[in-house]
C-alpha cells in the first residue's frame, strides 16, 4: 500500500530531476494530496490514467484495473526553478503526529507546539481529520484537529 513518504518522495524527485510528468499509483489519499497540491499552486495539473500514460477518456478504476491505473501530475516551473522547494513528512508509521485545534493554531500563527516547528510563510501543511484530507487553513476554518501528514513549501 503506498503511503504518504512514498507520496513525497516520488515528488520531490521528480522536481529534483526537472521532469515535467510524474506518476503516482492512484489511492484516494494521493488524490486527496495532489488536489491539495495542485490548489496552492505547486502542480500545474493532476490527470487520471494508467501505467502507459493519462486517460484521453474517462475510465473507471475496477478490481481488474487498478493495479495499472496511476495519477500523472504535472510539475509547476517559473524561471526554470521548481514551484515546490520541499515536500517533508511529519507523521510516519512509527510516530503518529496528531494535533488538537488549538496547537494547529500555534503552528499556524509562529509558535511551536509539541516538536513541530512553526510555518514559514508560503508553507502549508497537510491535515487528515475526520472530515477527510484538508489543508492546515482549511481545517481550522472547519474547526477540527487531526493527523499533520506532511509540509510543503
Amino acid at each position: 500500500m503506498p503511503r504518504v513518504f512514498d507520496l513525497c518522495a516520488r515528488i520531490q524527485n521528480g522536481f529534483r530531476a526537472r521532469l515535467a510528468t510524474i506518476a503516482i499509483p492512484e489511492t484516494k489519499m494521493n488524490l486527496a494530496i495532489a488536489n491539495i497540491l495542485y490548489k496552492e499552486g505547486f502542480l500545474s495539473s493532476v490527470t487520471r490514467g494508467n501505467h502507459l500514460g493519462p486517460d484521453d477518456s474517462y475510465t473507471p478504476t475496477t478490481s481488474e484495473n487498478v493495479a495499472t491505473r496511476r495519477l500523472w501530475l504535472n510539475l509547476k516551473y517559473k524561471d526554470n526553478h521548481p514551484a515546490l522547494n520541499s515536500l517533508a513528512v511529519v507523521s510516519k508509521p512509527s510516530k503518529k503526529v496528531t494535533f488538537t485545534v488549538s496547537e494547529m493554531k500555534n503552528i499556524a500563527s509562529g509558535r511551536r507546539s509539541k516538536f513541530i516547528k512553526p510555518l514559514q510563510p508560503g508553507e502549508i501543511a497537510i491535515v487528515n481529520t475526520n472530515r477527510g484530507v484538508l489543508e492546515l487553513q482549511e481545517a481550522l476554518q472547519k474547526n477540527v484537529g487531526g493527523e499533520v501528514l506532511c509540509r510543503a513549501s
